[in-house]
């Protein structure tokens, strides 16, 4: 059979599931052929080690017009048995069989200020009318966790049946790591976007709180800074905070020494799918301090701290807990590697290969 793979986000945060997926896809299966779908930009971003697997140029803008008409006749053209639409953006009257897989339900629960107000509306418009038809043109979807399950069971009404939770996970690969200079004694972290609900502004909040009682504390926000975080940096700037630190873009080997050195990993968000930045700082022995909000306490179980996410004494007492408590932070370490051991990318591959399979009979 001929398997089409939509992973047009693939160079993103989002794209981490898409690129792992191939990987693993290419160890496990001999027997059909693969065509994965990126921008031309991103043709030699995925590792080919599988002839059966090959890559090619789709560039059409998501959420566009030109997604449901050229994009739709290039599938037309390139006639798969199946193809699996990695997000829920793609072009509606396809009518070859599809599997779609659903992160979370962030773009129509949400608003990013750092948005066009009129766009993004118009967008999620579009997206509310989208996530209900391709639960009905989609032969089977596909969610990072039960939450994410439940909510889009919840928004489509369609049977539980066709949903099936594939858990994603977090590579720690042994090797060495690279400093990143920065002033602080003991430091605070958080890794990934800044949109609102991402809940950064609390955060800032909660850590000008500690100051009080731990002066020397740093929070290391680490990430490529865009609109989002140019707004919250203005939002501390014109409070007068402290001991805050935007990264901008760094390599993951210095991310990774940061998760290392950190007295905690923080994640405050409001509203996540899987909540992927947790595992890695379990991996790299960061105690977690997570928000109790959406699936996140379903991923990481009893290996995180918990707050109330739109409470900032609660945010800052739970930080306060393991700053000060060496024996919950050193149980969250130990817990937080155990944790991690619970996922495997090539598991959620070979479920996924599973749904093709049974979709295709």
């Amino acid at each position: 059979m001929h398997i089409a793979i939509d992973a047009r986000i693939v160079n993103s945060s989002t794209g981490t599931y898409h690129e792992r997926l191939i990987h693993y896809l290419q160890e496990i299966d001999k027997t059909n052929t693969y065509t994965i779908l990126v921008p031309t930009k991103d043709l030699n971003y995925i590792t080919i080690s599988n002839p059966n697997f090959t890559v090619k140029a789709a560039d059409f803008a998501n959420y566009s017009i030109e997604e449901q008409t050229s994009f739709k006749s290039f599938l037309d053209d390139l006639n798969a048995d199946l193809v699996h639409f990695c997000m829920p953006q793609q072009p509606l009257a396809y009518k070859g069989k599809r599997v779609t897989t659903i992160h979370d339900l962030t773009l129509i629960k949400t608003y990013n200020s750092d948005k066009n107000w009129l766009i993004y509306h118009a967008k999620q418009l579009v997206a509310r009318y989208v996530f209900k038809k391709i639960a009905k043109t989609s032969k089977h979807i596909i969610v990072p966790t039960q939450f994410t399950k439940d909510e889009y069971i919840d928004y489509t009404h369609i049977s539980p049946d066709k949903v099936t939770v594939t858990y994603e996970s977090a590579d720690v690969t042994i090797g060495t790591t690279t400093p990143y200079s920065h002033p602080f004694k003991k430091f605070i972290m958080y890794v990934g976007q800044q949109s609102d609900y991402k809940n950064i502004r609390r955060l800032g909040d909660a850590h000008q709180k500690l100051l009080t009682k731990h002066p020397d504390l740093g929070l290391i926000l680490v990430g490529k800074k865009n609109a989002a975080s140019y707004k919250t940096e203005s939002y501390f700037n014109s409070k007068n905070y402290k001991n805050i630190m935007f990264t901008d873009f760094i390599e993951d080997a210095q991310r990774d020494w940061l998760y290392a050195q950190c007295a905690a990993y923080v994640f405050p968000s409001l509203m996540e799918g899987f909540g992927l930045p947790g595992l890695e700082a379990m991996g790299r022995g960061a105690p977690v301090i997570s928000s109790n909000a959406t699936c996140l306490p379903e991923v990481y179980g009893d290996a995180a701290h918990y707050f109330t996410p739109t409470d900032i004494d609660d945010m800052s007492r739970a930080i306060d807990d393991v700053l000060t408590n060496d024996a919950l932070r050193q149980d969250l370490i130990e817990k937080g590697y155990n944790q991690l051991k619970r996922y495997s990318w090539k598991r959620m591959a070979q479920q996924t290969h599973t749904i093709y399979l049974q979709t295709l009979e």
